[in-house]
């Protein structure tokens, strides 16, 4: 027997490279896709997932290339001779409301919390510090689970990751999360036990958690630096620092100053009067005013260049968080952003990544993974279509991926347009057209498109909160889902006599022989196991007189309504059961 074909594959490819890639031919391919639900072209691309699936029917099997990030990939290169020593980051990471932006301002001796909405922190953050003549640069990352792919990115873009436990919650879901993207992206973890103020403090039980998910303290016998501190009273914060300086000494880090400056785009918006805005940690070189960048599909030359905290800088080096502006377009979060040499050759490698983007976005088959092409033969899910936009990129990002993962089979989400910045006319026109609602996050709107969104009915909803968004979005799927219907067996008879059948009224009589009988129930008739129709038992008689029940081993007679016609016979079957509708919800 021959030995099946395996090949490899990244995320997408075109419908003609895989037909080569397989060595079938490409009416084979396309023959497979449409048998499939999916109608493609050679010149089309499919996912991964969908080529699995095609590839597994055409005796292929197919294997995804395990792709490196460019972030870690970048963080993994060697450096050169001249490269000199730069500032540690640090990302502050964990659960919700355990502490992680207090913890923040007691190092920097500011006070953010009370500005950030619902108490938590819902965009990435950065801020340097010096202690001891040494400056350190912070990641403010947002704790609630809808930024799971902003704090993914935090975790890649850091030396170390500061992961907050309240000492009086412990280890919690997000906190897990955290841990994992810091191991994944390779990077140190210490852990600030925060909260050891409180009375109801247990940092032995923290420890056992900590212990239980590998990472063992150092007063254990492990190797996890571990600091107790309070943010809240400003204990322990001096210390916090010395151990977050040790740590980051023993990885000896470093930069390249004679390269082209380049870093990583933190977070993007559309500022009014300034245009794209994009907050990026410098890696390598020096970014300095009048420098033009390339960042993705975008480009630009550096109008301004601004701290974090403020106040015009004309220069940025290694490890230093900075806000750029002068770029065309909005930048998209974590993407890796060089300094090239003139406007020209920024334009042609802008264009070059736009049409590899748009390669794998106009080209990708509309739902071509295999769930997609389940609900596609299924077109039994219902959806609820949204436009949405977000003061910034990293949170249009978070905001998507959320929405679209609240539903299940039955019911989901479908972001049919997004952006970022103000609500404009289009967008409402957009939703219109697509029978769609509106949810803005951390963006205004005027009361003129206000009016207009109420005289074209299109369902206008702003959020400043991402829990009470994706809350409210929860409450509107339930409200699709479909009420789950219980049944319960209660009995079964055998039919002995049939006395009157009309059009919608069948009146018999039989034994009793499982359970019970009972008036204002639902039945089944059945004849050798094959269903024939359903009932409702209309009346329950023993020896003429009406009663409640009849149990087993009873004779009896029964009154059956029916929408259909029924041909009952001797030795029909009839089932009892009660039936009932409960509401259902997504969790």
């Amino acid at each position: 027997m021959a030995e099946e074909k395996t090949v490899q594959m990244s995320d997408t490819i075109s419908v003609g490279e895989f037909s080569e890639l397989i060595e079938k031919s490409a009416a084979e391919v396309v023959k497979s896709l449409m048998m499939n639900g999916v109608m493609a072209t050679v010149s089309d691309a499919i996912d991964y997932e969908t080529a699995a699936i095609i590839g597994e029917e055409l005796g292929v099997t197919v294997e995804q290339i395990e792709k490196v990030s460019e972030v870690v990939e970048r963080k993994n290169r060697k450096m050169s001779t001249t490269a000199i020593e730069r500032p540690p980051v640090i990302a502050v990471m964990g659960h919700v409301d355990h502490g992680k932006t207090t913890l923040l301002d007691a190092i920097r001796k500011a006070n953010t919390t009370d500005d950030e909405a619902g108490g938590i922190t819902q965009h990435i953050s950065a801020y340097q510090v010096t202690h001891n003549d040494r400056v350190v640069t912070f990641l403010d990352t947002p704790g609630h689970e809808a930024f799971a792919s902003l704090r993914e990115h935090g975790a890649a873009l850091t030396d170390v990751a500061l992961i907050v436990v309240a000492a009086d919650d412990g280890i919690k879901p997000q906190t897990l999360e955290a841990i994992k993207y810091a191991q994944n992206a390779g990077v140190k973890i210490v852990i600030a036990i925060n909260k050891v103020d409180k009375p109801t403090a247990d940092l032995n039980r923290v420890k056992q958690e900590l212990s239980d998910h590998e990472l063992q303290p150092e007063e254990w016998g492990g190797k996890t630096v571990t600091v107790e501190v309070s943010a809240k009273d400003g204990t322990n914060i001096e210390g916090l620092l010395d151990m977050l300086l040790l740590v980051t000494d023993i990885e000896e880090l470093k930069a390249e100053t004679d390269v082209e400056a380049e870093g990583i785009i933190i977070e993007s918006h559309i500022s009014k009067g300034k245009g794209p805005l994009a907050t990026a940690l410098v890696e390598h070189g020096e970014l300095k005013v009048g420098d033009i960048l390339v960042a993705g599909d975008t480009y630009g030359k550096v109008r301004s260049l601004q701290s974090t905290i403020g106040g015009d800088i004309v220069a940025a080096g290694p490890s230093t968080p900075v806000v750029i502006s002068g770029f065309k377009g909005v930048p998209t979060f974590g993407t890796v952003f060089h300094r090239v040499g003139t406007d020209k050759e920024a334009k042609k490698r802008a264009q070059e990544n736009s049409s590899n983007t748009s390669a794998v976005l106009a080209k990708s088959i509309d739902k071509s993974s295999s769930d997609s092409m389940l609900a596609q033969m299924s077109n039994e899910v219902q959806e609820v279509n949204v436009v949405v936009k977000a003061d910034v990129r990293g949170s249009l990002t978070s905001l998507t991926q959320s929405l679209e993962a609240l539903g299940n089979a039955d019911v989901k989400v479908t972001v049919v347009a997004s952006g970022v910045g103000q609500l404009s006319e289009s967008d409402i026109m957009i939703a219109k057209t697509s029978n769609a609602m509106i949810v803005g996050f951390n963006v205004s709107v005027s009361s003129a498109l206000r009016r207009m969104a109420l005289n074209e009915k299109v369902d206008l909803k702003m959020y400043t909160v991402i829990y009470e968004l994706l809350d409210d979005m929860k409450e509107k799927l339930t409200e699709r889902l479909a009420p789950e219907i219980i049944e319960e067996d209660i009995g079964r008879l055998k039919i002995k006599g049939i006395f009157r059948t009309t059009r919608n009224l069948i009146i018999c009589g039989g034994e009793v022989t499982k359970g019970k009988a009972k008036p204002n129930i639902f039945a089944r008739i059945s004849r050798d196991e094959k269903a024939l129709g359903e009932v409702q038992v209309a009346g329950v008689k023993k020896e003429q007189i009406d009663v409640k029940e009849a149990k087993k081993g009873d004779m009896c007679g029964l009154e059956l309504k029916t929408e259909q016609k029924i041909n009952l016979k001797i030795d029909d079957t009839v089932d009892f059961f009660t039936r009932e509708t409960r509401a259902r919800t997504l969790d």
